[in-house]
């Protein structure tokens, strides 16, 4: 299934089963666990599909000896979980009416977990369907029904993508709540770029729905590693988030464990310097954690306690930012390394945090922050920062420097009200990582697979533009004959509409220029061949010229398609003539939406090369010497002397970057996002205010 196939099949599952929920009148958070339940349902029944034959054929083998057992241990052996009849997905989609649905789904559930790990006991969502079936006694068949569309073929990685994608669509309904157990993926990917998690131990412990880990076994793999090679802890206080997550580590088959604690008061994995990893986006401003729930507990005291100072003896926490900072810190082995996501006011906060962060950037293991843009969030609006951590780098030159890096200013605007970031935004923003571990191969590496990207992009342009280009020719040719052949049928009326709509002289002066598509010189060699950044830099500079040929060329095409476009509008209503076999003869019927399909899918191929082009542009013209440097507005790698001395131990990247004014510079559709933005919260603003005046005067009338 490629990418497009899985999006096209995402939209419909989602757009069937949120219907569904509107039309029932079920609120989102009633409705997540047992949607995703479903399909869980279907990818165990897809997963036992593909073992079944050999789990038969093992219990028929020993059948009848002494050495026989039972199918169900088989089919746990082969496939890790035993699927009775009556939880099969065709036995409970072929039930009649008269079944009663969701207790045919308890049954189901219940089936599948008396033969799960106890770990994985009791996850499954069962009463829920109870109360769906109360609202709708439909909604249940119709849900199994819609995503029966899941091939049977789907493997697991295709019901990993699609559990996440419910849990975001879902995480967006909900908004504020939603934002308590999912972290938008780009965040988390980027992350785990950084931290680079291809084996060990792997602690997140505020865990929500396991996101985090999905992300690192998915970059695993992609990294061609053993996703058995990681091991996963993860804590979460909210009991219908942690079932959320264990389905989620099993419909992605990842090992693990997860456990509904507080993290504040619990220790259920002996967490002190045990991980290899940590990743977390905890919750932000936390300030109702007792000082007597974490003096005891060396996992938030090793740096010193985020307390008032003075006269102040209440038994409060003034803020669980640094609580959690300092779990993180602490979580870690001697080679560890820790990425997770914090409210920026923590990167400067005074008095008591002020001497932890000091004590942690003193130890050597901060290893880079990164300021990220606002609206990345379901939860909060304002940018946040992501921290990194690494204590490797205490025993490196790194061990006294800081990478700061901003990245505000690189995003992709998904909505008015939702950022994201881009696969390439994301990969770019790692290579500077990479860049400042000196690992340059791997920006080569990077500038080299983007350099084959647009290279396949070029080789795409023939067939979208030969197709626009001769229809455009061939469409002025076949007005011409049409007209040329209708002419002398029209009456003297319409010979006068035809007259004074100047549209035979148009015809006969509208020329056609000759257009080809820019030859390309760009050469690259198939395979995995390594290339020098000699080699790298020629390449883009030669694909920054081609692309700007080719907008000339589309400002052409463009021009000729919208000066036909008009012609055969006019050529439709001043000369057709009804029932005209000649006009369908000549491909004259809807030429207009024709030329525009064309002009979109050539238009879709060349933004493919323009896209390639920006992002080595991107790279290039930062770090021309495939080497770290700093880069104003984006980053800069500071020492102590600037940010213990000069800056007093601020972790605020924008102190350190400065602005790059160019940079500055938005696109047209990112101010025209920005205006409409503005718009709508002065029209908000503006009919709040007529409420209030209107109350307001009511009031005074009333005392009057």
């Amino acid at each position: 299934m490629t990418n497009e196939q899985l999006k096209d099949l995402e939209n419909k599952l989602w757009d069937s089963a949120n219907s569904l929920r509107a039309y029932g009148g079920i609120k989102a958070a009633d409705y997540a666990v047992p949607v995703l339940g479903l399909i869980f349902l279907r990818f165990a029944d897809n997963k036992y599909s593909h073992y079944e034959e050999k789990i038969v054929k093992e219990y028929n083998k020993d059948k009848g000896t002494r050495m026989e057992r039972t199918i169900e241990s088989i089919a746990i052996e082969k496939c890790g979980f035993y699927l009775p009849d009556f939880a099969r997905y065709d036995y409970l989609l072929k039930l009649s009416g008269d079944n009663k649905m969701a207790k045919a789904l308890d049954k189901a559930m219940k089936g599948i977990e008396d033969h799960l790990d106890a770990k994985y006991k009791n996850i499954l969502p069962r009463q829920d369907y109870f109360e769906i079936e109360k609202k709708k006694d439909s909604i249940l068949p119709e849900l199994l029904k819609t995503f029966s569309d899941i091939p049977k073929d789907a493997t697991g990685d295709i019901f990993g993508k699609i559990y996440e994608y419910f849990l975001g669509e879902f995480a967006m309904s909900e908004g504020q709540k939603g934002g308590e157990f999912f972290t938008p993926t780009s965040v988390v990917r980027f992350i785990v770029e950084v931290i680079e998690p291809y084996a060990g131990k792997i602690y997140d412990p505020a865990c929500g729905s396991g996101g985090m880990f999905v992300q690192s076994a998915k970059f695993i793999k992609e990294a061609r590693h053993d996703i058995n090679d990681i091991f996963v802890y993860g804590q979460e206080n909210m009991g219908e988030t942690v079932r959320l997550a264990k389905m989620n580590l099993m419909v992605n088959n990842i090992r693990g464990e997860i456990t509904e604690v507080n993290s504040y008061e619990n220790d259920p994995y002996k967490s002190l310097g045990k991980f290899d990893f940590v990743m977390a986006n905890p919750p932000f401003n936390v300030k109702s954690v007792k000082e007597s729930t974490v003096k005891n507990d060396e996992r938030f005291t090793k740096f010193g306690l985020p307390k008032n100072k003075g006269k102040n003896t209440d038994d409060s926490i003034t803020d669980a930012n640094y609580l959690w900072i300092s779990l993180f810190a602490t979580s870690l082995n001697e080679k560890g390394r820790a990425g997770f996501v914090m409210a920026n006011s923590a990167s400067d906060a005074g008095n008591s945090e002020y001497d932890i962060r000091k004590q942690i950037v003193d130890s050597g293991m901060v290893d880079c922050m990164v300021s990220m843009p606002s609206n990345m969030f379901f939860t909060v609006t304002l940018p946040a920062t992501l921290w990194f951590f690494d204590k490797q780098k205490i025993k490196t030159n790194r061990k006294d420097k800081i990478l700061f890096i901003d990245a505000r200013n690189t995003y992709h605007q998904i909505n008015r009200a939702q950022r994201e970031w881009k696969e390439e935004q994301i990969q770019n923003l790692a290579a500077i990582v990479r860049l400042y571990r000196g690992e340059n191969e791997r920006y080569l590496e990077l500038v080299t697979d983007y350099a084959k990207k647009a290279d396949d992009s070029i080789k795409k342009l023939t067939s979208p533009f030969d197709a626009l280009y001769k229809r455009i020719v061939t469409s002025l040719n076949n007005l011409k004959q049409y007209a040329t052949n209708t002419k002398p049928k029209l009456t003297k009326e319409n010979q006068k509409k035809l007259e004074e709509s100047g549209l035979i002289k148009k015809l006969n002066e509208i020329t056609i220029s000759k257009l080809t598509l820019p030859t390309s010189s760009l050469r690259l060699r198939s395979g995995n061949e390594k290339y020098t950044n000699k080699q790298l830099l020629a390449f883009g500079k030669t694909l920054t010229e081609y692309a700007a040929a080719l907008k000339e060329l589309d400002t052409n095409l463009k021009t000729n398609k919208d000066a036909i476009s008009e012609l055969w509008t006019v050529t439709d209503k001043v000369l057709k003539q009804k029932g005209d076999k000649s006009w369908t003869d000549l491909e004259l019927n809807n030429l207009a939406k024709a030329l525009d399909e064309l002009q979109q899918a050539w238009k879709s191929a060349i933004e493919k090369v323009f896209y390639w082009q920006t992002n080595i542009h991107w790279l290039q013209s930062r770090f021309p010497d495939a080497k770290y440097i700093d880069v104003i507005g984006l980053c800069k790698l500071a020492d102590k002397k600037e940010y213990a001395t000069e800056q007093d131990y601020s972790l605020n990247a924008g102190r350190y970057v400065g602005v790059d004014l160019e940079e500055v510079i938005v696109s047209q559709e990112e101010f025209r996002i920005k205006i409409d933005s503005l718009k709508n919260s002065f029209h908000e603003i503006s009919q709040k205010s007529l409420k209030l005046e209107k109350a307001i005067l009511s009031n005074l009338e009333s005392l009057i």
